[in-house]
């Protein structure tokens, strides 16, 4: 029997994991931006600029939490509740 779910519906938590993971490659890219200058010998951005890398940790926590509602939602099927 085939699954009724088709391959391209969006299941709950998707949306929050799409865009934790755009959140944490832009901590990310902020990250190397920031700590480019400290290698390079150049002058550093601001201690302010630091605080651009915590989007990565936001991102994390932003996926997870898509995560955890995808489970809760395929725990709630799989009882056959809705």
């Amino acid at each position: 029997m085939r699954d009724k779910t088709q391959t391209n519906s969006a299941a709950p938590g998707d949306r929050l994991i799409r865009a934790g993971a755009i959140v944490f490659f832009i901590g990310a890219l902020a990250t190397l931006v920031t700590v480019a200058p400290l290698f390079l010998d150049a002058t550093p951005f601001p201690t302010y600029m630091f605080g651009l890398s915590m989007f990565m940790g936001v991102g994390f926590l932003i996926a997870g939490a898509g995560v955890l509602q995808s489970v809760a939602a395929g725990r709630r099927q799989a009882r056959g509740e809705r």
